[in-house]
């Protein structure tokens, strides 16, 4: 099928400017999985979450289905990078220990992405999917950015952002759910490196691509006022985690 691509035009920036993925995260996921030989990360992107995985696999096959992605993705040993879709994924039958999807899912078409997945899934694998909210940063700039992204923006986002705005509780997911903890992306961020985010997103490209303008002017002059160039703060992001085990034994 035809892959949506929101980011290869931005895929330089997006390396550097996405917050990273707590490592507890990963640990949990380690455990949880039924061994940790074979991890599948689907829509890998630039790699961010194959890099912590490979540090408790044995092999990482990392697929995403834009080349400019997997062309600045971070090299590892044990981490295959290949292009390929969540729906497509080229891997071998019941191989796969354990599946994952950091911030991506709301782009598949989940029914054939969810075949691919207990197609690919070892007996008893674990799938989980992620994505972050709106971070937290203080008062007064989490309300100017909910009216940057949701009002200026509005028209601007493809529509798989609404299953993130939603935190992924209408995201479809046909399996018995995991409990799991509560996780937390955390990053002590300067004023620039929070524009750098805002370049990253798909909404700001799309409006630069239509208008061949920038919509961070709009948003700079009470930015500043509540944001200094050289004051550094805290930005935290909710994790919104899905889990579960496929073909499981009965």
């Amino acid at each position: 099928m035809e892959f949506q691509d929101h980011f290869s035009r931005q895929s330089a920036i997006y390396l550097k400017a996405r917050p990273t993925y707590p490592e507890d995260l990963f640990s949990y996921l380690s455990k949880i999985s039924p061994s940790n030989e074979l991890c599948w990360d689907c829509a890998t992107g630039n790699g961010q979450a194959a890099i912590s995985l490979a540090q408790r696999f044995k092999k990482i096959i990392a697929t995403d289905g834009s080349e400019q992605q997997i062309q600045n993705a971070i090299a590892k040993e044990n981490i295959e990078y290949r292009i390929g879709t969540a729906e497509e994924s080229g891997l071998e039958n019941n191989s796969v220990d354990l599946i994952t999807v950091a911030t991506a899912a709301h782009w598949f078409n989940t029914d054939l992405f969810y075949k691919e997945a207990e197609r690919v899934s070892k007996r008893n694998g674990v799938l989980a999917i992620w994505t972050y909210s709106e971070a937290k940063i203080s008062e007064e700039i989490d309300r100017l950015m909910e009216w940057f992204m949701y009002d200026y923006l509005y028209e601007y986002w493809p529509d798989g952002r609404w299953y993130v705005r939603n935190k992924y509780e209408t995201l479809p997911f046909p399996f018995e759910a995991i409990q799991t903890p509560d996780f937390f992306c955390r990053m002590n961020w300067n004023r620039e490196q929070w524009l750098n985010y805002i370049r990253s997103w798909s909404a700001y490209n799309n409006f630069i691509a239509k208008h061949s303008a920038d919509p961070i002017e709009i948003l700079l002059p009470q930015l500043n006022r509540l944001w200094n160039s050289i004051e550094t703060k805290s930005v935290v992001w909710p994790l919104h985690l899905k889990c579960a085990r496929l073909n499981s034994l009965e």
